[in-house]
Formats: structure tokens, C-alpha cells, sequence
């Protein structure tokens, strides 16, 4: 449930993704991505490991949970680490290209010429190698694996909640140090390792880390700044740059920004986060979660800058004061939102439709203007107040991700929900069956309440 992220298969926290300071609140979305944070902060590990897993489309089979490949033994532990570092090499195969497309990425090439019996040959030999010589690590990664981010050298943090595949959790957590295994998820066989806590850079703020989170909510600014061995940043100024080079700039960026520099002009200066393409954005977070900026972020005190390693490089990230909250777009059902919330577990589907000014990135709404989405939202409403199916209204307008879409996807919506807070905010307000519209930093969305 979360937006898209950078599709390097697609970018994790998970960020999150963004699990939370409890959780982030992140836009209702099928696949893997970011929420109200940086879609390419989402997570310490992959994008290509985000959510469930399963792309919920019905265009491809999901991953046999019982494959012959996975490491049962293992699987079968019943002692479970609260968390656990690993590393690891994704090989697929080819019929697990219409997932990768539900998902909105791309396959790597290399998996495109293989079956899945190939890849299964490949995974194992791997996995022997990587059993006979964990100190392989790094050499078996960076000729075989088919995940950008495992290319960093960072380890992924897996936690019994976090935003990866079951299976990929289930085995991370039963690994013991140095032990080797293998799973299948939907993106292929993950042949992986299981290695110690890393030590932090001598750059992070690392007596920060250690405090106790603040309360939430938090909000902040961060700016970005990569280096060549950073794959998940793709801009050009981090592929050109050393990781020295890095260092020297993210120390004189974190001394501007502690000497009250402008953060909104330095951002628009340096930062190299493509989901901050408005210098002046806050980013908010309800709690503490699997990756480094939030939890940075939950232990600032207000106007405190802090400094953290994260897929896309060096991240300063200064705390803010709550912004004021904007003023209600007309098109909002302001009538609902007034009310007291109806239920503590609504179930809802809804169509996402934005503007130029406002969007998640589909080429329809960046060519649309706000006097079209005026007249959008009200056809889209009066259609489905008609009776036309909900489900047919998503697959014509909807601009949620593709899997949500052809699915038909439905969100369980709770107070705590890792969804934005204003659609969790109409959702519990609105009857069984009514329909309403709330904005959110995505655009707007028509819900309907469907139990």
C-alpha cells in the first residue's frame, strides 16, 4: 500500500518503506514505495523487496512458498531473531516478468534470458559457493545479483514487521550469523547471508540513534548527497562523485545547516532525492521504522539537524516545526470530514486522480489542469452515484499503481493504518456504501466505502 517508488525493481521502505515512529503514513498503493517521506529513503535495504510481495493483479502466478530450493531447515527454526542484518543475491527468471510489470519495473536483462530451472541452477551454485566462503559476499553480489540496491554493501535490517516479502523475513530471521540460504518470493530466489550488525559510519549522528524516539508525529527536510557507489541514486552529480568527495560535502552542508543555513535553498542547491522535487516539502512520520532517515528523523528535537547513511547516500536531515495544515480543497467532502468517525475498521476502494500541480506521477494527470480536475471529480462521482461499478470507474481514471488498479484493490483502514492521515481520516467517516473526496500530497481521492 504504498506509492511506487524508484523502479530499481522498486525502491523499499519501506521507504518502506516507511513502517513508522509506529508507522509512516504512506499513500494507498499496491506494489513497493514510499509514503510521506522520500520514496527513495523508504528503507535501509531494497525497493525491490517492498510490501508483500505479491502484486495482487492476477497477471502472474505468485512464488511457490513450498519451493523444492528453499532452505526448509532453516525456514523450520523455531527460535527468531527480533532482527537481523543480511545480505543477498536476487536471481529470476523470465515468468516472473508479468510481476515486475504489475509492479511497474523492469526485470533485469539477465533474468529475461533464463527459465526459472536456470535460475534455480544459478541460485544453488551460489549458494554453495557462499556456504563454502561467506567472505564472497561482495565479489558474488556484484557479478550475479539482479537488485541494484544490494550493490551498495549495506545490509538489509529485517524486522518481524518490516516492508519485505514473507518469506524473505522468515528466512532472515532464522538465519544464524554467517549462515547461508536460499527462498523464493515473487522477485525470484534470494540466495542470502546472514552477517553481523555494521558498525556506523564515524559520519552518522550516531549518539543521536541511540535516544529514545521523540512523539510523534515528526516532521522534517533532508537533503541528499550521493556517490558513485550509491546505485539507487541516479543522478548525475552522485555518479561523478567519490565517496571521499561525498564525506568533505556532507560535513560542510551539515555545518551550513547547524549555522541556521536556509534549508529550503540549500536543498534546491544540492539534494539529489527525486521524490523532493519541491525544495520547500516537509516530510512527516508518526514513528520509528526500518529505515535510517526516520529513525534519525524520531529522535531530532525540533530544529536539530542530524547526519545518516541511506540507499541514496549521505541524508542531513534537519527537524521542523509542525507546517500549518492547508486549507480544504472545495472539491473535499468537507461535510463528512466534520463528522465523528463512523467506525474503527472501515474497508474502502478509491479512484486517485490529480493535476500538474498535484500528482503521483501519471502522464495523465501532468497534462491535466485544475479546471479540468474540477470537472473530472464530479463526473467520476456522478457515475458511480449512478450505479456504474466502482471497479470499472478505477481501471478508467485511477491514477493509484497499476497492480492496485487492475485489481480492484481494497485497503483495510484502521486510525493506525499505514495510509496518508486524511484518507484515514474520510474513510472512518464515511457510511457503508457513501462515497467522498479528500486531498492528499498525491491528489485527490474519490472513496468509496465498501463495508
Amino acid at each position: 500500500m504504498r506509492l511506487p517508488a524508484l523502479p530499481l525493481l522498486l525502491l523499499l521502505l519501506a521507504i518502506g518503506s516507511h513502517a513508522g515512529c509506529n508507522k509512516a503514513k504512506d499513500k494507498p498503493a499496491g506494489g513497493g514505495s514510499a509514503g510521506s517521506g522520500s520514496a527513495a529513503l523508504a528503507g535501509s535495504g531494497s525497493a525491490a523487496l517492498a510490501g508483500s510481495g505479491s502484486a495482487g493483479s492476477g497477471s502472474a502466478a505468485p512464488a511457490a512458498a513450498d519451493d523444492p530450493l528453499n532452505s526448509k531447515d532453516i525456514l523450520a527454526r523455531t527460535q527468531v531473531a527480533r532482527e537481523s542484518y543480511v545480505r543477498h543475491i536476487l536471481v529470476s527468471w523470465r515468468e516472473r516478468d508479468p510481476f515486475y510489470a504489475a509492479m511497474g519495473s523492469h526485470m533485469d536483462r539477465r533474468a529475461a534470458q533464463r527459465d526459472q530451472a536456470a535460475a534455480g541452477k544459478l541460485a544453488q551454485e551460489l549458494l554453495a559457493q557462499l556456504r563454502a566462503k561467506p567472505d564472497a559476499i561482495d565479489e558474488l553480489i556484484t557479478k550475479h545479483s539482479e537488485d541494484p540496491n544490494s550493490l551498495t554493501g549495506d545490509p538489509f535490517r529485517v524486522q518481524p514487521g518490516g516492508g519485505y516479502p514473507r518469506p524473505f523475513i522468515d528466512l532472515a530471521l532464522r538465519l544464524k550469523e554467517q549462515e547461508a540460504g536460499i527462498v523464493a518470493t515473487d522477485y525470484g530466489y534470494h540466495v542470502m547471508l546472514r552477517v553481523p550488525q555494521p558498525v556506523p559510519d564515524p559520519l552518522e549522528s550516531a549518539d543521536i540513534l541511540k535516544r529514545e524516539q521523540e512523539t510523534p508525529p515528526i516532521y522534517w527536510q533532508h537533503i541528499v548527497i550521493g556517490w558513485d557507489q550509491r546505485p539507487a541514486n541516479t543522478d548525475p552529480r552522485a555518479r561523478a562523485r567519490t565517496k571521499d568527495a561525498a564525506d568533505t560535502l556532507a560535513k560542510d552542508l551539515l555545518a551550513k545547516v547547524r549555522d541556521k543555513g536556509d534549508m529550503v535553498k540549500l536543498i534546491k542547491q544540492h539534494s539529489e532525492d527525486p521524490a523532493a522535487k519541491d525544495p520547500a516539502r516537509v516530510f512527516t512520520s508518526q514513528g520509528d521504522a526500518d529505515n535510517a532517515v526516520e529513525r534519525l528523523a524520531c529522535r531530532l528535537k525540533i530544529d536539530e539537524v542530524g547526519l545518516v547513511r541511506s540507499p541514496l547516500g549521505w541524508t542531513i536531515v534537519k527537524r521542523v516545526p509542525p507546517p500549518p495544515p492547508p486549507p480544504p480543497d472545495k472539491l473535499e467532502s468537507l461535510a463528512i470530514l466534520k463528522r465523528k468517525p463512523e467506525t474503527e475498521r472501515a474497508q474502502v476502494k478509491h479512484i486517485l486522480v490529480g493535476w500538474a500541480e498535484l500528482n503521483a506521477g501519471d502522464a495523465r494527470a501532468k497534462a491535466r489542469s485544475r479546471a479540468q480536475i474540477e470537472k473530472l471529480v464530479p463526473e467520476i462521482l456522478d457515475r458511480a452515484k449512478k450505479g456504474e461499478p466502482f471497479e470499472s470507474l478505477m481501471i478508467a481514471f485511477s491514477e493509484d499503481s497499476p497492480s492496485a488498479v487492475k485489481s480492484g484493490a481494497s485497503y483495510d483502514v484502521t486510525p493506525d493504518a499505514s495510509l496518508v492521515q486524511p484518507f484515514i481520516d474520510l474513510s472512518l467517516r464515511l457510511k457503508v456504501g457513501e462515497l467522498g473526496v479528500v486531498k492528499t500530497e498525491f491528489g485527490l481521492h474519490i472513496i468509496k466505502r465498501i463495508e
